[in-house]
Protein backbone atom coordinates (compact mmCIF):
# COMPACT_ATOMS: atom_id res chain seq x y z
CA UNK A 1 0.00 0.00 0.00
CA UNK A 2 1.49 3.19 -1.02
CA UNK A 3 1.76 6.12 1.18
CA UNK A 4 -1.09 8.45 -0.61
CA UNK A 5 -3.56 4.89 0.95
CA UNK A 6 -2.34 5.56 4.35
CA UNK A 7 -4.05 7.87 7.25
CA UNK A 8 -2.37 11.29 6.19
CA UNK A 9 -4.61 14.13 7.47
CA UNK A 10 -4.34 17.58 5.36
CA UNK A 11 -1.39 19.02 7.56
CA UNK A 12 1.13 16.32 7.19
CA UNK A 13 0.42 14.17 10.11
CA UNK A 14 0.37 10.27 10.32
CA UNK A 15 -2.25 8.74 11.94
CA UNK A 16 -0.71 5.76 14.20
CA UNK A 17 -2.68 5.52 16.94
CA UNK A 18 -6.47 4.58 17.52
CA UNK A 19 -8.83 5.16 20.72
CA UNK A 20 -11.72 2.97 20.67
CA UNK A 21 -14.15 3.59 23.49
CA UNK A 22 -16.55 0.27 24.27
CA UNK A 23 -18.99 1.70 26.17
CA UNK A 24 -19.99 5.09 27.36
CA UNK A 25 -21.10 3.73 30.95
CA UNK A 26 -18.87 3.85 34.32
CA UNK A 27 -19.33 2.89 37.83
CA UNK A 28 -17.07 5.99 38.97
CA UNK A 29 -18.63 9.35 38.76
CA UNK A 30 -15.85 11.51 38.24
CA UNK A 31 -16.23 15.29 38.56
CA UNK A 32 -13.75 16.08 35.65
CA UNK A 33 -16.08 13.39 33.15
CA UNK A 34 -19.06 12.78 34.85
CA UNK A 35 -21.93 11.55 32.77
CA UNK A 36 -24.11 13.39 35.46
CA UNK A 37 -26.73 15.89 34.11
CA UNK A 38 -26.42 17.32 37.60
CA UNK A 39 -23.47 16.59 39.58
CA UNK A 40 -23.23 16.56 43.54
CA UNK A 41 -20.38 18.45 43.48
CA UNK A 42 -19.95 21.74 41.05
CA UNK A 43 -16.72 24.42 40.37
CA UNK A 44 -17.42 27.73 40.54
CA UNK A 45 -15.08 31.10 41.01
CA UNK A 46 -11.90 28.89 41.65
CA UNK A 47 -13.74 26.89 44.73
CA UNK A 48 -15.64 23.89 44.88
CA UNK A 49 -18.85 24.19 45.77
CA UNK A 50 -20.54 21.02 47.16
CA UNK A 51 -24.33 21.08 46.95
CA UNK A 52 -26.62 19.24 49.16
CA UNK A 53 -27.93 16.15 47.57
CA UNK A 54 -31.68 14.78 47.60
CA UNK A 55 -32.50 12.12 49.80
CA UNK A 56 -32.78 10.12 46.35
CA UNK A 57 -29.23 10.79 45.76
CA UNK A 58 -27.72 12.54 42.50
CA UNK A 59 -29.99 11.34 39.14
CA UNK A 60 -28.63 8.72 37.51
CA UNK A 61 -26.62 9.24 34.64
CA UNK A 62 -28.34 8.45 30.50
CA UNK A 63 -26.66 5.91 29.16
CA UNK A 64 -26.44 5.12 24.95
CA UNK A 65 -29.23 2.23 24.31
CA UNK A 66 -27.32 -0.82 23.70
CA UNK A 67 -28.40 -1.10 20.19
CA UNK A 68 -26.56 2.17 19.45
CA UNK A 69 -23.55 0.64 20.82
CA UNK A 70 -20.97 -0.87 18.43
CA UNK A 71 -20.98 -5.14 18.23
CA UNK A 72 -17.90 -6.51 18.82
CA UNK A 73 -17.62 -7.69 14.83
CA UNK A 74 -17.94 -4.05 13.99
CA UNK A 75 -15.28 -2.51 16.35
CA UNK A 76 -13.07 -5.08 14.97
CA UNK A 77 -14.00 -4.49 11.11
CA UNK A 78 -13.03 -0.83 11.81
CA UNK A 79 -9.48 -1.55 13.64
CA UNK A 80 -8.69 -3.99 10.96
CA UNK A 81 -9.30 -1.57 8.31
CA UNK A 82 -7.89 0.76 10.42
CA UNK A 83 -4.66 -1.07 11.31
CA UNK A 84 -4.77 -1.64 6.95
CA UNK A 85 -4.68 1.91 7.06
CA UNK A 86 -1.14 2.15 9.51
CA UNK A 87 -2.90 2.26 12.32
CA UNK A 88 0.23 0.32 14.62
CA UNK A 89 -1.82 1.15 18.26
CA UNK A 90 -4.90 0.64 19.78
CA UNK A 91 -5.84 1.66 22.98
CA UNK A 92 -9.15 0.55 24.81
CA UNK A 93 -11.10 3.12 26.79
CA UNK A 94 -14.45 4.31 28.04
CA UNK A 95 -16.67 5.08 29.97
CA UNK A 96 -15.21 2.01 31.44
CA UNK A 97 -14.58 -0.50 29.31
CA UNK A 98 -14.29 -3.40 31.36
CA UNK A 99 -17.78 -2.80 32.13
CA UNK A 100 -18.50 -4.57 28.53
CA UNK A 101 -19.75 -8.05 29.05
CA UNK A 102 -17.15 -10.51 26.92
CA UNK A 103 -14.56 -7.31 26.96
CA UNK A 104 -12.00 -10.39 26.97
CA UNK A 105 -13.00 -12.23 23.30
CA UNK A 106 -13.15 -8.51 22.06
CA UNK A 107 -9.29 -8.47 23.18
CA UNK A 108 -8.49 -12.18 21.91
CA UNK A 109 -10.36 -10.91 18.65
CA UNK A 110 -8.37 -7.53 18.18
CA UNK A 111 -5.07 -9.14 19.28
CA UNK A 112 -5.04 -11.49 16.58
CA UNK A 113 -5.13 -8.80 13.73
CA UNK A 114 -2.20 -9.02 11.78
CA UNK A 115 0.29 -5.10 11.91
CA UNK A 116 -1.23 -4.33 15.32
CA UNK A 117 2.12 -3.45 16.91
CA UNK A 118 0.52 -2.65 20.75
CA UNK A 119 -3.10 -3.08 22.38
CA UNK A 120 -3.63 -1.83 25.34
CA UNK A 121 -5.93 -0.29 27.91
CA UNK A 122 -7.22 2.42 29.96
CA UNK A 123 -9.16 1.83 33.02
CA UNK A 124 -10.46 3.11 36.23
CA UNK A 125 -9.07 -0.45 37.66
CA UNK A 126 -12.03 -1.18 39.61
CA UNK A 127 -12.95 -4.59 38.62
CA UNK A 128 -9.25 -5.11 36.90
CA UNK A 129 -8.85 -7.34 39.78
CA UNK A 130 -11.71 -9.78 38.56
CA UNK A 131 -10.96 -9.50 34.51
CA UNK A 132 -6.66 -8.85 34.66
CA UNK A 133 -5.43 -12.38 34.10
CA UNK A 134 -8.35 -13.19 31.50
CA UNK A 135 -7.08 -10.07 29.62
CA UNK A 136 -3.15 -10.92 29.72
CA UNK A 137 -4.22 -14.37 28.57
CA UNK A 138 -6.17 -12.66 25.59
CA UNK A 139 -3.56 -10.74 24.34
CA UNK A 140 -3.36 -7.33 26.36
CA UNK A 141 -0.10 -5.54 26.23
CA UNK A 142 -0.12 -2.80 28.80
CA UNK A 143 -2.74 -1.09 31.12
CA UNK A 144 -2.94 2.08 32.17
CA UNK A 145 -4.84 3.19 35.71
CA UNK A 146 -6.88 6.35 36.95
CA UNK A 147 -6.00 7.45 39.98
CA UNK A 148 -6.23 11.13 41.11
CA UNK A 149 -5.87 10.09 45.14
CA UNK A 150 -4.47 7.89 47.74
CA UNK A 151 -6.52 9.23 50.38
CA UNK A 152 -9.71 7.47 51.03
CA UNK A 153 -11.98 10.44 51.80
CA UNK A 154 -10.49 12.61 48.79
CA UNK A 155 -10.63 8.99 46.86
CA UNK A 156 -15.00 9.31 47.13
CA UNK A 157 -15.10 12.31 46.69
CA UNK A 158 -13.48 12.68 43.14
CA UNK A 159 -15.02 9.25 42.02
CA UNK A 160 -18.21 9.19 43.74
CA UNK A 161 -17.51 5.85 45.38
CA UNK A 162 -15.59 3.90 47.98
CA UNK A 163 -13.20 2.29 45.56
CA UNK A 164 -9.38 2.77 46.34
CA UNK A 165 -8.70 -0.61 48.02
CA UNK A 166 -9.66 -2.19 44.72
CA UNK A 167 -7.72 0.10 42.56
CA UNK A 168 -4.67 -0.44 44.25
CA UNK A 169 -5.41 -4.31 44.17
CA UNK A 170 -5.53 -4.09 40.29
CA UNK A 171 -2.65 -2.07 40.22
CA UNK A 172 -0.62 -4.68 42.09
CA UNK A 173 -2.22 -7.41 39.73
CA UNK A 174 -1.33 -5.69 36.67
CA UNK A 175 2.31 -5.35 37.71
CA UNK A 176 2.12 -9.62 38.78
CA UNK A 177 0.96 -10.11 35.32
CA UNK A 178 3.85 -8.24 33.46
CA UNK A 179 1.88 -5.67 31.85
CA UNK A 180 3.94 -3.71 31.69
CA UNK A 181 5.06 -0.32 31.87
CA UNK A 182 2.02 -0.04 34.37
CA UNK A 183 0.53 4.02 34.24
CA UNK A 184 -1.05 5.99 36.07
CA UNK A 185 -2.98 8.95 34.95
CA UNK A 186 -3.76 11.30 37.23
CA UNK A 187 -6.02 14.51 36.71
CA UNK A 188 -5.08 17.60 38.76
CA UNK A 189 -7.13 20.28 40.10
CA UNK A 190 -6.64 23.16 41.87
CA UNK A 191 -8.81 23.54 45.40
CA UNK A 192 -9.44 19.55 44.72
CA UNK A 193 -6.42 17.70 44.76
CA UNK A 194 -2.84 19.65 43.66
CA UNK A 195 -2.21 18.74 47.51
CA UNK A 196 -1.60 15.35 46.59
CA UNK A 197 1.04 15.77 43.56
CA UNK A 198 4.13 14.76 46.11
CA UNK A 199 2.68 11.96 47.39
CA UNK A 200 1.57 9.99 44.38
CA UNK A 201 4.99 10.60 42.83
CA UNK A 202 6.06 9.31 45.93
CA UNK A 203 3.84 6.24 45.43
CA UNK A 204 4.83 5.96 41.48
CA UNK A 205 8.68 5.80 42.70
CA UNK A 206 8.05 3.26 45.69
CA UNK A 207 5.92 0.54 43.12
CA UNK A 208 8.14 1.59 39.97
CA UNK A 209 5.30 2.86 37.98
CA UNK A 210 5.02 5.62 35.43
CA UNK A 211 2.87 8.09 36.35
CA UNK A 212 1.36 11.06 34.11
CA UNK A 213 -0.07 14.13 35.75
CA UNK A 214 -2.58 15.44 33.11
CA UNK A 215 -3.82 19.15 32.94
CA UNK A 216 -7.73 19.64 34.25
CA UNK A 217 -9.35 19.92 30.97
CA UNK A 218 -13.02 21.53 29.37
CA UNK A 219 -14.03 17.72 28.96
CA UNK A 220 -17.03 17.74 32.21
CA UNK A 221 -20.48 17.12 32.01
CA UNK A 222 -21.29 20.02 34.24
CA UNK A 223 -19.28 22.12 31.77
CA UNK A 224 -18.17 23.88 35.22
CA UNK A 225 -14.58 24.33 33.91
CA UNK A 226 -12.60 27.23 34.84
CA UNK A 227 -9.17 28.03 33.46
CA UNK A 228 -8.11 29.31 37.07
CA UNK A 229 -8.73 25.38 38.51
CA UNK A 230 -5.92 24.32 35.88
CA UNK A 231 -2.57 22.87 37.48
CA UNK A 232 -0.33 23.92 34.86
CA UNK A 233 2.04 21.09 33.92
CA UNK A 234 5.18 23.95 34.42
CA UNK A 235 3.63 24.18 37.83
CA UNK A 236 3.82 20.81 38.83
CA UNK A 237 7.52 20.39 37.57
CA UNK A 238 8.25 22.93 39.66
CA UNK A 239 7.10 21.53 42.47
CA UNK A 240 8.42 18.39 41.82
CA UNK A 241 11.91 18.85 41.24
CA UNK A 242 11.70 20.71 45.19
CA UNK A 243 11.02 17.10 46.27
CA UNK A 244 12.67 15.10 44.19
CA UNK A 245 16.08 14.92 41.50
CA UNK A 246 14.69 14.21 38.62
CA UNK A 247 16.41 13.58 35.19
CA UNK A 248 14.91 14.18 31.95
CA UNK A 249 14.02 11.39 29.26
CA UNK A 250 14.37 11.99 25.68
CA UNK A 251 11.38 11.11 23.60
CA UNK A 252 10.99 8.29 21.97
CA UNK A 253 8.86 9.60 19.12
CA UNK A 254 7.63 12.93 18.52
CA UNK A 255 3.67 12.05 18.91
CA UNK A 256 4.44 11.15 22.69
CA UNK A 257 2.08 13.32 24.63
CA UNK A 258 4.05 13.45 27.70
CA UNK A 259 7.21 15.17 28.50
CA UNK A 260 8.88 12.60 30.77
CA UNK A 261 11.06 12.29 33.46
CA UNK A 262 12.96 9.61 35.58
CA UNK A 263 13.98 9.48 39.50
CA UNK A 264 17.70 10.10 40.21
CA UNK A 265 17.68 7.64 42.76
CA UNK A 266 15.12 5.12 42.21
CA UNK A 267 12.59 3.39 39.93
CA UNK A 268 9.17 4.52 38.36
CA UNK A 269 9.01 7.60 36.49
CA UNK A 270 6.79 10.68 35.89
CA UNK A 271 5.36 12.42 33.15
CA UNK A 272 3.66 15.64 32.27
CA UNK A 273 0.67 16.41 29.65
CA UNK A 274 -0.04 19.87 29.74
CA UNK A 275 -2.30 19.94 26.65
CA UNK A 276 -3.72 23.47 28.08
CA UNK A 277 -0.98 25.48 28.61
CA UNK A 278 1.28 23.44 26.00
CA UNK A 279 -0.66 21.94 23.90
CA UNK A 280 0.76 19.40 21.32
CA UNK A 281 -1.26 19.33 18.33
CA UNK A 282 1.50 19.87 15.98
CA UNK A 283 2.57 16.36 16.46
CA UNK A 284 -0.97 14.60 16.84
CA UNK A 285 -1.08 11.30 15.40
CA UNK A 286 -4.62 10.01 17.29
CA UNK A 287 -7.99 9.30 15.79
CA UNK A 288 -10.80 8.33 18.44
CA UNK A 289 -13.93 5.87 17.38
CA UNK A 290 -16.58 6.74 20.04
CA UNK A 291 -18.84 3.39 21.68
CA UNK A 292 -21.69 4.56 19.26
CA UNK A 293 -19.63 4.37 16.18
CA UNK A 294 -18.68 7.90 15.75
CA UNK A 295 -15.30 9.14 14.67
CA UNK A 296 -13.64 11.81 16.38
CA UNK A 297 -10.57 13.56 14.79
CA UNK A 298 -9.62 15.12 17.78
CA UNK A 299 -10.80 14.90 21.63
CA UNK A 300 -12.05 18.73 21.31
CA UNK A 301 -13.84 18.13 17.45
CA UNK A 302 -16.99 19.89 17.29
CA UNK A 303 -17.86 17.37 14.79
CA UNK A 304 -18.20 13.82 14.55
CA UNK A 305 -18.46 11.59 11.45
CA UNK A 306 -19.98 8.16 11.61
CA UNK A 307 -19.58 4.91 10.29
CA UNK A 308 -22.44 3.19 12.06
CA UNK A 309 -24.77 3.41 9.20
CA UNK A 310 -22.09 2.34 6.91
CA UNK A 311 -21.08 -0.46 9.30
CA UNK A 312 -24.70 -1.69 9.27
CA UNK A 313 -25.64 -1.01 6.08
CA UNK A 314 -23.49 -3.49 3.80
CA UNK A 315 -20.90 -0.95 2.99
CA UNK A 316 -17.80 -2.83 1.37
CA UNK A 317 -13.98 -2.42 3.19
CA UNK A 318 -13.52 -0.32 0.83
CA UNK A 319 -15.63 1.98 0.60
CA UNK A 320 -14.93 1.93 4.80
CA UNK A 321 -11.19 2.48 3.85
CA UNK A 322 -12.18 5.71 1.28
CA UNK A 323 -14.51 6.87 4.28
CA UNK A 324 -11.80 6.62 6.82
CA UNK A 325 -9.04 8.45 4.40
CA UNK A 326 -11.64 11.41 3.88
CA UNK A 327 -12.17 11.60 7.61
CA UNK A 328 -8.79 12.00 9.05
CA UNK A 329 -8.38 14.92 5.63
CA UNK A 330 -10.84 16.67 7.78
CA UNK A 331 -8.39 16.72 11.47
CA UNK A 332 -8.06 20.24 13.14
CA UNK A 333 -4.74 21.61 12.97
CA UNK A 334 -5.33 22.18 16.82
CA UNK A 335 -7.58 22.14 19.45
CA UNK A 336 -8.79 25.57 20.82
CA UNK A 337 -9.20 25.41 24.47
CA UNK A 338 -9.29 28.93 25.93
CA UNK A 339 -10.28 30.81 22.22
CA UNK A 340 -13.77 32.27 21.83
CA UNK A 341 -14.66 30.08 19.13
CA UNK A 342 -13.40 27.15 21.32
CA UNK A 343 -14.75 25.40 23.95
CA UNK A 344 -15.92 22.26 24.68
CA UNK A 345 -16.88 19.14 22.66
CA UNK A 346 -20.66 18.58 22.81
CA UNK A 347 -20.13 15.57 24.58
CA UNK A 348 -18.57 14.83 27.85
CA UNK A 349 -15.32 12.89 28.39
CA UNK A 350 -17.09 9.42 29.45
CA UNK A 351 -19.39 9.50 25.97
CA UNK A 352 -15.82 10.28 23.84
CA UNK A 353 -13.51 8.11 25.44
CA UNK A 354 -10.62 8.49 27.24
Amino acid sequence: MSRSDLLTDSWGRAIRELRVSLTDRCNFRCLYCSPLREPAEAFSHGRLLFRHESPAGPPAPVWQPRAAILTFAEIERVVRLAVELGIRKVRLTGGEPLLRQGVEGLVARLAAIPGLEDLAMTSNGFVFPQKGRALRAAGLRRVSFSLDSLAPASFKRITGRDGLQEVLAGIALARELGLEPVKINSVIVRGLNDHEVEPLAVFAQAKGLRLRFIEFMPLDASRAWLRELVVSGREILARLRERFELVAIEAGNPAETARRWAFADGPGELGLIAPVTEPFCACCNRLRLTADGKVRTCLFSRQEHDLKPLLRGGASDEHLRARLRAIVRLKEAGHRIGEARGGQPARPMSCIGG
